[in-house]
């Protein structure tokens, strides 16, 4: 959002235009998950605490030396940062941060390649999608949902869509698709590098 307006094609404008769309859905889909019943200073504690969980879960299992200064940086600054919102929320609410936290972090993520675990996620919920308070398969939605309305509206014409025309590009020139894989596609219909595929994940035709 930031720089696709100074990129220097229309494509390019138009593909940073349209990640930014969907970066912009994540944060509204992320900002649902906060707990409902919270301040706001209460909210500003917990998130900051978390971003002190994740920093110091990479500095605990970082073994490159200049790599892991990177993460003890960002670690001091938001422990900084998390010391600042236990201030406020007692000065203007008068909580102490202990009846937000406990004292201890939970178990340590590992920082180690999760390659099997997102190929998993790929093939188990590639065809699935929101609906309303609940998640289904878009097999299982009725011809007329508000989903395929919505596919053919934004996407009906793949051409158009920066994304697939950034993608079909690359495939006439360098005969595939950009992606880097060290083993066939966890999905069927995704296993052929030589064309976009447009459809999975949008409509009922294909089965993965």
């Amino acid at each position: 959002m930031n720089v696709g307006n100074t990129y220097e094609n229309d494509l390019g404008r138009r593909l940073y235009l349209e990640i930014g769309l969907i970066e912009e859905q994540h944060v509204t889909h992320y900002g649902s998950l906060i707990y409902p019943t919270l301040t706001w200073l209460e909210s500003l504690l917990l998130y900051e605490y978390v971003e002190c969980y994740l920093y110091y879960s990479f500095y605990m299992t970082e073994t490159y030396p200049n790599t892991k200064m990177i993460w003890e940086q960002h670690l001091n600054i938001e422990t900084a940062h998390l010391h600042k919102a236990a201030e406020m929320l007692m000065k203007y609410e008068n909580k102490d941060w202990r009846s937000i936290v406990t004292a201890e972090f939970p178990k340590l993520l590992k920082f180690e390649p999760q390659k099997a675990y997102v190929r998993q996620v790929l093939h188990g919920q590639i065809n699935q999608t929101a609906d309303m308070e609940s998640y289904k398969n878009i097999d299982s939605l009725p011809q007329y949902h508000r989903f395929f309305k919505y596919q053919d509206k934004i996407n009906g014409d793949t051409e158009s869509v920066a994304s697939h025309k950034v993608i079909m590009n690359h495939i006439q020139k360098y005969g595939t698709d950009y992606r880097y894989e060290e083993s066939p596609n966890p999905v069927k219909s995704l296993r052929n590098r030589q064309e976009d595929c447009v459809k999975t994940g949008r409509t009922q035709e294909l089965y993965v």
